[in-house]
């Protein structure tokens, strides 16, 4: 698998300059973390020290800042928390759920907060999509974009749902095309939506339909890049993971094609909103390396 951008080996001098901005990214990082830990304190409920560790902690707050490393900590407070919301929605419908009406429930609560409602008592997942609603709503932009907001973490409840599903029932798994359909289940696009508001770029809410298309285009492939990364794991937790259902060179294959797509429309978008076009081609850049190695979670 090619990655969709590649940095060139610097050499003499240059490795004091590259390391000095590796170091200032890292810095955005430490930051970053220190913060998600303060959220989970603020939720114990929702975020038990297993899995939710200091390394989840880490590599969430690490790939957003290298991820958009020209913004400052304030800029990436709201993006980290929007992807520890995704996790936490990941593991109470992937590992704690026990039923279908109770998957329907936290959906229709979140849909809820969304709307505006106040979180029902007890409910740490709406009350921390409140904070993160709230805090949304004070960007002008939030007023104008808000129903694609809405939509997207609709998008996420859904594909996290139908992957419940799907593993009730073992022996009929989705295809390949059906599992990849299903990419929302990764929460990346409704976390660039709220890092796109949030951010408020006048380019690149203007151009903001084009922007989620290239968006969920790089979302299946992270999907793709995560399977390959996460199998072992996927087998011991009984999550579903595209390997489970064709060979890894038709996922490899399948990556090569959604990358080459991936750079044609990133390419399209470089003269309206080249630095969130830049930021998109990092996201796949910075997994495809990180998934060689490790996963987010910090648990064995």
């Amino acid at each position: 698998m090619t990655p969709l951008t590649e940095t060139p080996r610097s050499t003499g001098g240059d490795q004091m300059s590259v390391a000095a901005e590796q170091g200032r990214i890292c810095a955005l990082a430490a930051k970053g973390q220190r913060d998600l830990a303060k959220v989970a304190a603020a939720y114990p409920e929702l975020f038990p020290a297993k899995p939710f560790d200091a390394t989840l902690f880490g590599n969430v707050a690490m790939a957003i800042a290298f991820g958009a490393p020209w913004c400052d900590v304030a800029q990436l407070r709201l993006t980290n928390r929007a992807v520890l919301w995704g996790f936490a929605v990941d593991w109470l419908v992937d590992h704690e759920a026990r039923s279908r009406d109770e998957i329907e429930r936290l959906t229709a609560r979140c849909l809820a907060v969304a709307d505006g409602a106040t979180p029902e008592p007890g409910d740490a997942l709406g009350g921390f999509l409140a904070e993160l609603r709230d805090e949304l709503a004070t960007v002008p932009a939030f007023a104008e974009h808000r129903e694609r907001w809405r939509e997207e973490t609709r998008k996420v409840l859904a594909a996290m749902a139908r992957e419940w599903d799907w593993k009730q029932v073992p022996d009929q798994l989705p295809s390949f095309e059906e599992y990849l359909d299903n990419a929302d289940n990764l929460a990346c696009t409704v976390v660039n939506v709220v890092h796109w508001i949030h951010t408020a770029d006048p380019a690149t809410l203007t151009h903001l339909d084009a922007m989620l298309t290239a968006s969920d285009r790089v979302q299946r492939i992270l999907r793709l890049v995560n399977d390959l990364g996460t199998y072992e794991r996927d087998l011991r937790w009984g999550d579903l993971n595209a390997l489970m259902l064709v060979p890894r060179t038709e996922v490899e294959q399948r990556i090569a094609e959604l990358v080459a797509q991936a750079r044609q429309l990133l390419d399209g978008l470089r003269e309206t909103c080249p630095v969130q076009a830049d930021y998109l081609a990092r996201q796949i850049g910075f997994s495809s390396g990180f998934y060689r190695s490790t996963d987010f979670w910090g648990v064995p």
